[in-house]
């Protein structure tokens, strides 16, 4: 398994319009080879937003990175100062956390 962290300042547009076009988006994700969730953040304080992806592995999430999606974000002004990490799951401690099974990372 593989986690991905994307976070950006929300740059001239509301909240509400923010949720509105996540609502929209999600069923565009819901159909992304290799991802097994997404988790939609946002952090209204300091108007940063962002998305939590767990990917069946690394491969998956380069695809996204190198696919149609991604690029729009990254080209999408309202979305400024958009950063991505990656990180690798240590499957044998989150299996004690976790209530799902959680396959070593590939």
């Amino acid at each position: 398994m593989y986690v991905q962290i994307v976070e950006f300042e929300l740059r001239g547009v509301s909240r509400r319009d923010y949720e509105a076009f996540c609502e929209e988006l999600a069923p565009a994700f819901a159909e992304i080879p290799g991802l097994v969730a997404k988790l939609w953040i946002v952090d209204r304080e300091s108007n940063r937003a962002g998305g939590v992806y767990t990917w069946v592995d690394r491969a998956a999430c380069e695809a996204y990175k190198a696919g149609e999606l991604y690029r729009a974000a990254i080209e999408n002004p309202a979305l400024a100062n958009l950063r991505s990490r990656q990180f690798e799951v240590l499957a044998a401690p989150t299996r004690v956390t976790s209530d799902r099974p959680v396959a070593a990372s590939a």
